[in-house]
C-alpha cells in the first residue's frame, strides 16, 4: 500500500468518522438506547484513532522504507472496518451475535500496531 493511497483512505475514514460521530450525537440519540449508543461511539472513536494512525504510517512510509508499514496500513483498515463496522451494525440492528466479530478487527489493530513497532525496530540496527 502506498503513501498516497493511505492518506485517501484515512481522509475517507475520518470524513465518515466524523459523520457517524455527528449522526449518532443528532439522529440517533434519541432512537437507540443509551447502551447501544456508547457501542455507536465506541466504533466512532476507535475508526478515527486509527484513520489517525493510518496517517501516521502514511507519514513514516518515506522515512522507512519497509514493507512491514504497508502491510501495517492494510491491517489497519481491516480492523476499522471489522472492528468499527461491527459495532455500526450491532448498534443500529440491536443484533448483539455480531459483537463476537468485533475481536477479530480489535486483533487487527493489535498487528497493525506491533508492524509499526517491529519496522521502527529494524531501523535501529
Amino acid at each position: 500500500m502506498t503513501e498516497r493511497l493511505l492518506i485517501l483512505i484515512a481522509s475517507i475514514n475520518m470524513f465518515i468518522a466524523v459523520a457517524a460521530g455527528a449522526f449518532g450525537a443528532h439522529g440517533l440519540k434519541k432512537i437507540l438506547s443509551d447502551d447501544l449508543l456508547a457501542v455507536w461511539q465506541t466504533a466512532v472513536t476507535y475508526q478515527m484513532a486509527h484513520a489517525l494512525g493510518l496517517f501516521a504510517i502514511a507519514l513514516i512510509m518515506p522515512r522507512m522504507q519497509s514493507a512491514l508499514l504497508g502491510w501495517a496500513g492494510i491491517l489497519m483498515l481491516a480492523g476499522i472496518i471489522i472492528f468499527s463496522g461491527s459495532l455500526y451494525a450491532l448498534a443500529l440492528s440491536g443484533v448483539r451475535v455480531l459483537g463476537a466479530i468485533t475481536p477479530i478487527g480489535g486483533v487487527c489493530f493489535l498487528l497493525a500496531w506491533a508492524l509499526l513497532a517491529m519496522a521502527a525496530y529494524r531501523q535501529l540496527r
